[in-house]
């Protein structure tokens, strides 16, 4: 991006002169993520809620995602609540949704501690039993589905932290062995799907992905049908694994292939420029790692917007965990993840106009004007630093704040369509002392 700067005396000031800046177009103009993802040899994809599939929320999933996985739909208690009786509603419809927008399908997920039908988790059962019906449930899903999804969380978080297996209704019925049966269903079933195991905080190299490490090492030399790991990527704000690009390639290295499956970065409410410039270096660091290794193959953020989002619910306090903000517009961290796929964004069409409106000898009022011509934007930001310590004590139109000399200011909740021929404005109060140079502006 460019901006213009230029030396305006304290007359040209005091009479409200401005500084105009070239702004990247608008989030429509851009790449689609699954574009670019393509061109990198990746897949980017998103975890979705099939009743929410129309409108905006539908509109986003099929232009900026190569794949889907259901949030909820494919799980053993959604699909047989009751034993014997199948509801596949809410699955085929994301199924068709993905196949008219030639999109893939990550099935989620076949065994798994949670969300499983009460008839099942409070039943007692024989390991003979419990083995039959596992096999059968695996059966079942995928081959209804054989042909049209292109990978199965097949097993979904075995591990305890310390690397021991997690006691579950499978592991404490069937022993560890559950998995490799679990994995040869499968493969029976549909042989042309990729099976994967799935887990969270593996993203590291730590005892916990470590123990899936050796789980797969001894899955491939056993014969066993794996083809590849599942690092869920459960994120908090700044706390991207150092390691992450090294664990990815040190499972590539066995011979099977990494998927990043249910990414976000949540942070502590309500969000404000700085954890949103945080979010989109460590949307950008992921990606970045995965994009380095040629066996990872896919990305997939869960949920795209914060209002299909799980993290509220779970973690009071927190959320904005996705690339898209509530209303559907695209947040820093969607451009992260262009950027570290090779993205770009235009700089042509938008522009901010800094202003001076008012002065006195200890503060000035100010405002920014952003405009459209040929082109809209659906959300904003601006960012600039003083260079004489001026400082904002106030801001309306805006959400803005300050760190030191930088700036940055975003839009407020009911301003941040910028119309093709529209503008908006926001203003501030700011103190100065001795000097008041207009600054740079970026527009984001």
């Amino acid at each position: 991006m460019r901006s213009l700067r230029t030396g305006l005396s304290l007359a040209a000031l005091l009479t409200g002169a401005v500084l105009l800046v070239t702004a990247p177009a608008a989030h429509a103009a851009d790449t689609p993520l699954r574009d670019l993802a393509a061109a990198k040899g990746k897949v980017v994809g998103t975890a979705v809620t099939g009743s929410k599939l129309t409108g905006s929320y539908g509109d986003i999933a099929g232009a900026q995602f190569g794949s889907l996985t259901p949030g909820n739909a494919m799980k053993w208690g959604t699909v047989e609540p009751t034993q014997g009786s199948f509801d596949w509603t809410e699955a085929d419809q994301i199924v068709a949704f993905a196949q008219a927008h030639d999109q893939q399908v990550r099935g989620h997920t076949l065994v798994w501690h949670n969300q499983n039908p009460s008839w099942l988790t409070n039943g007692t059962w024989t390991s003979a039993q419990l083995s039959s019906l596992l096999q059968n449930h695996i059966s079942t899903e995928v081959g209804r589905y054989k042909g049209e999804i292109a990978a199965w969380d097949v097993v979904n978080e075995p591990f305890n932290e310390d690397g021991t297996y997690r006691p579950t209704l499978w592991y404490n019925g069937l022993g560890a062995n559950y998995i490799a049966q679990a994995l040869t269903w499968a493969h029976a079933a549909d042989p042309a799907a990729k099976l994967y195991i799935n887990d969270y905080n593996v993203e590291g190299v730590n005892a916990k992905s470590t123990a899936l490490y050796n789980l797969v090492k001894s899955l491939k030399t056993a014969g066993v049908p794996i083809d590849g790991v599942g690092l869920q990527a459960h994120l908090i704000l700044g706390q991207v694994p150092a390691g992450l690009q090294q664990n990815i390639q040190r499972f590539a290295d066995l011979g099977v292939d990494v998927a990043i499956t249910e990414l976000d970065v949540r942070m502590a409410l309500p969000a404000d420029s700085a954890e949103l410039a945080q979010q989109k270096a460590d949307f950008k660091s992921v990606v970045a790692a995965c994009a380095a290794v040629t066996r990872c193959v896919n990305i997939t953020v869960w949920g795209f917007t914060d209002s299909d989002s799980w993290v509220p619910g779970t973690f009071p306090g927190y959320g904005a965990a996705t690339p898209y903000d509530e209303n559907y517009a695209p947040k820093p961290a969607y451009y992260g993840i262009a950027e570290a796929l090779g993205g770009t964004r235009s700089t042509a069409g938008c522009a901010a106009t800094y202003g001076v409106t008012s002065q006195w000898n200890t503060g000035f009022t100010g405002q920014v004007t952003i405009a459209c011509t040929g082109t809209a934007l659906s959300s904003w930001n601006t960012s600039w630093t003083y260079g004489a310590g001026q400082q904002i004590t106030q801001a309306w139109n805006a959400i803005c704040t300050q760190s030191g000399a930088a700036v940055t200011c975003t839009n407020a909740s009911y301003n941040g369509t910028v119309p093709d021929g529209g503008s908006v404005t926001f203003g501030f109060n700011a103190s100065w002392s001795g000097s008041n140079p207009l600054p740079a502006v970026t527009l984001g």
